[in-house]
């Protein structure tokens, strides 16, 4: 498949229905900045500033496929416990099987992170494969959902749900309806994933699994890759060689031998975090299987998804536009983006306060641009470290000020805007009818910056917004308006000069 024929592949993931089996747990991500070392020990003090909460493991796969836009659905186990209830809202969007199991807690990762990096990992878990009518449960839900499934993608984190027997009986229904099985694999043998279409080891588990190989160079891996292929009776392994890119190697559909190896540059521009980019890798490449393209078009997909990901911090998933857009040759960071969805928005807020950097938010019409806006945005950038402006789209701004508003429409606003130096990000909102709440505050929720900035005489004990924002730890700033200007008081002066005209 030629890259126009990817481009067009990545249109058809609509279509494209993905069962994925494997061990989900919660990723918790605790942001902090670290000033001092402990008195009671030679370690740093971390001072904590915001928590963040995501499905990990196999509900990270999920994520990855419901950000391409695939149809999903999902087999997995948590405990009876509030990680297991937020796992399960987390990935409300796909269809879940979560099979409780009263004898284990649902693994939980916590990582402590200072500026962009992992200070420690903490896991809370219990490690033992399912047995009995658990295990009778998880076959139960796999045949159901096996039905409309266009591919099939084991997500092995050693947890317990993937059993012998759960993943043989996995790759014989797969076989039945002649649908690729993708593993992401875990161990020192792959020989209980027998009959997979790939597995997508990384270079340390490639070695390991192939008798401690060398993987030190193309040659290496594709060796190390053609014995695991051999051995174990896969058709093809996906190597991931983190900076060195990415290997694929099959064995030939007529005689014994293999097709030559290919091998992929890193598509990676800057690395925050590799969290969860293997989880990347396989969806994308579940995903693209599933749409009809062949295995080396699916691993070009899912090295340039992995490169973007590695540039997020935590675990965060590829979206389909972000994918696109990388393959088409732009751009694939919000970082650059002068407008963006709330969802953009809060990704981009996340990174940036994860590195540390204090985001402030502030909001308006913005009609009429005057020198009392960009004093007073100046200003507020000068208390920030990055600053998001939230933009009345044209039917808000109607509903505040008249059918005569606003002068200029929402994109043309939003483009003067994000021109401005003081301004890193813009993003519309606002209600489409006049019973609707027409202000800020569900944006702000949802975005979290750590400042919320308004101009004018009010307090904090009268703004609907601030309590949103106290509500997490966010402060509010009154900030002093420029007395004199106003988009009013100048289209009245453009009215007046009419008349005398």
């Amino acid at each position: 498949m030629d890259h126009a024929g990817l481009i067009s592949a990545l249109k058809g993931l609509s279509s494209a229905h993905v069962l994925v089996v494997g061990d989900v747990m919660l990723d918790r991500f605790v942001y902090g900045d670290v000033s001092r070392v402990s008195p009671e020990g030679p370690v740093p003090v971390l001072g904590v500033m915001r928590r963040a909460e995501m499905a990990g493991g196999a509900g990270n796969v999920v994520s990855n496929l419901l950000g391409l836009g695939v149809k999903t659905s999902l087999v997995s186990l948590v405990g009876p416990d509030g990680a297991g209830e937020q796992v399960r809202e987390l990935l409300k969007d796909a269809h879940v099987s979560l099979v409780l199991d009263p004898g284990r807690p649902t693994p939980v990762k916590t990582r402590f992170i200072a500026r962009g990096q992992q200070l420690l990992r903490a896991d809370e878990e219990r490690v033992s494969p399912v047995t009995g009518s658990i295990e009778t449960d998880i076959l139960k839900h796999i045949e159901s959902y096996m039905k409309d499934a266009g591919a099939v993608i084991l997500s092995d984190y050693g947890k317990g749900v993937l059993t012998s027997s759960v993943i043989k009986r996995v790759i014989e229904l797969a076989d039945q309806k002649k649908v690729p099985v993708i593993v992401d694999p875990k161990g020192d043998s792959f020989a209980k994933y027998n009959g997979a279409n790939v597995i997508t080891p990384n270079r340390y588990e490639l070695s390991l699994a192939s008798g401690n190989a060398p993987v030190n160079n193309d040659d290496d891996v594709a060796f190390a890759a053609q014995k695991i292929i051999d051995d174990c009776g896969i058709d093809a392994v996906v190597a991931t060689r983190s900076e060195d890119g990415m290997t694929i190697v099959q064995r030939q559909e007529t005689g014994n031998g293999f097709e030559v190896p290919v091998h992929l540059k890193t598509q990676a521009q800057e690395i925050f975090d590799v969290s969860g980019a293997g989880d990347t890798v396989v969806a994308t490449l579940g995903a693209l299987m599933a749409a009809g393209a062949d295995l080396v078009s699916a691993a070009q997909a899912a090295n340039a998804a992995a490169g973007i990901v590695v540039g997020k911090v935590g675990t965060a998933p590829v979206r389909l536009d972000e994918l696109q857009a990388c393959l088409a040759g732009g751009s694939v960071s919000v970082r650059s983006a002068r407008v963006a969805s709330r969802e953009d928005a809060a990704e981009q807020v996340r990174q940036w306060q994860a590195q540390g950097l204090k985001v402030g938010f502030t909001n308006g019409c913005f009609d009429i641009l005057h020198s009392g806006h960009v004093n007073y945005l100046n200003q507020a950038r000068d208390r920030c470290d990055r600053l998001v402006v939230g933009l009345n789209h044209d039917a808000s701004v109607r509903i505040l000020k008249g059918p005569e508003r606003p002068v200029n429409d929402e994109q043309s606003r939003a483009t003067v805007i994000g021109a401005l130096g003081s301004v890193d990000m813009v993003v519309l909102f606002g209600a489409l009818n006049e019973a609707e709440d027409n202000t800020p505050c569900a944006l702000i929720d949802f975005i979290r910056p750590d400042v919320f900035f308004k101009g004018g005489d009010y307090t904090p004990d009268t703004l609907p917004e601030a309590k949103i924002v106290q509500a997490y730890g966010g402060k509010v700033a009154i900030m002093p308006l420029y007395d004199g200007y106003s988009t009013t008081s100048t289209l009245e002066k453009i009215k007046k000069n009419d008349k005398a005209a």
